[in-house]
């Protein structure tokens, strides 16, 4: 498959090929539990500062593959940088969250916005991966991401955090005409984001919608994911010889899974409230899947760490299409050491499915 890596066993996995062992990453690998991350950032001196300097982004990305052996690097940013480059003004409040200076409310809003190039309004992140690309030296394959086009309008729409959503429903149900305008241009300046991620040298590329499953089953399939659909029709699945594999994730959305593996994706993220083993029968081999630790698990002793990776093994069961993953991002207080546990158990139990 992918010859130029010198591990390409992710590769492999979200294109349904054998291999030795099961190959694993996490969500946030590069972030606030590692030491290392927390002195980068200092001298950031702010979170977008470090998202937007290619070579401390660098820097954080490659991180933990220095601690772990990792299947898989995935780039340093933050979803929200889409939505920043189309004016609204980000800022990341310490112990609060993502805050805009300009939401987007109104329909005369929305219409207002324009696509932002990938390479002059977010040059950053393609230099950024130029740069991760060439220090990795083919050791691992490097992940690109976007957020799905409903999470990122339900930041747009809200303004920050919530736990209601009440503002982006409102609008959803009171003037669909308006929120599907709003997705349409997020969804086309994804497409453009990722493909400029796949042309400066992501080899998978995976959509994060943290907020789909916040979502009615037909609110989902109206507002989410078909422009997820979309998005995944339009992107570069073949560059430079390699094939781009994409992963599509949506947290709670374990009810739609034969919906999402309908889309054309290689492959879709699970979280901890589903069975891997339900999953895999109910999508039937049509697509590999990614997960599904609940991070938790990680504070836990490394005997029952062990213990929680040999069920989510077993769950899932012999052969291929399968990257171990945690079912969300892991947690800023888990231990270092943890991780460790978690990943070398990956490997060392998953032998027995593979050969």
């Amino acid at each position: 498959m992918a010859s130029e890596l010198k591990n390409d066993r992710f590769i492999c996995a979200l294109l349904r090929q054998s291999v030795d062992v099961t190959p694993v990453w996490m969500m946030r690998q590069a972030g606030r539990y590692l030491p290392e991350y927390r002195e980068t950032r200092k001298r950031a001196g702010s979170f977008l500062n470090l998202c937007k300097t290619p070579e401390l982004a660098c820097e954080v990305t490659l991180q933990p593959l220095q601690r772990y052996p990792l299947d898989a690097a995935i780039l340093f940013s933050d979803i929200l940088i889409i939505p920043d480059a189309m004016g609204l003004g980000l800022n990341l409040v310490e112990n609060i969250g993502p805050k805009f200076d300009k939401p987007m409310r109104t329909a005369s809003e929305i219409k207002s916005l324009s696509i932002p190039d990938p390479e002059s309004d977010l040059g950053y992140v393609m230099d950024a991966i130029r740069l991760i690309r060439k220090e990795l030296g083919g050791s691992v394959p490097l992940i690109g991401f976007s957020g799905s086009p409903w999470t990122l309008a339900t930041y747009m729409v809200e303004g920050g955090p919530t736990k209601e959503f009440g503002l982006v429903k409102g609008l959803m149900y009171d003037d669909p005409a308006s929120m599907h305008h709003l997705l349409n241009i997020l969804a086309d300046s994804v497409v453009l984001y990722l493909n400029a991620q796949i042309a400066a040298g992501a080899q998978a590329v995976m959509i994060f919608d943290t907020w789909g499953g916040i979502l009615t089953p037909l609110s989902y399939q109206q507002f989410s994911l078909h422009y997820m659909q979309k998005i995944v029709s339009q992107l570069d699945r073949q560059y430079d010889g390699q094939v781009i594999p994409v992963t599509l994730f949506t947290k709670g959305g374990g009810d739609w899974v034969k919906d999402i593996a309908a889309t054309g994706c290689d492959a879709i993220g699970v979280d901890w409230t589903k069975n891997m083993g339900d999953v895999r029968a109910e999508v039937g081999g049509q697509v590999a899947l990614q997960g599904n630790l609940d991070p938790c698990v990680l504070y836990a002793s490394p005997e029952v760490i062990r213990q929680e990776v040999a069920a989510v093994l077993e769950s899932y069961g012999r052969g291929n299409g399968h990257v171990f993953n945690l079912g969300h991002g892991i947690h800023q207080h888990i231990d270092p050491e943890n991780v460790a546990v978690f990943i070398d158990a990956v490997h060392e139990l998953s032998a027995q499915y593979h050969n």
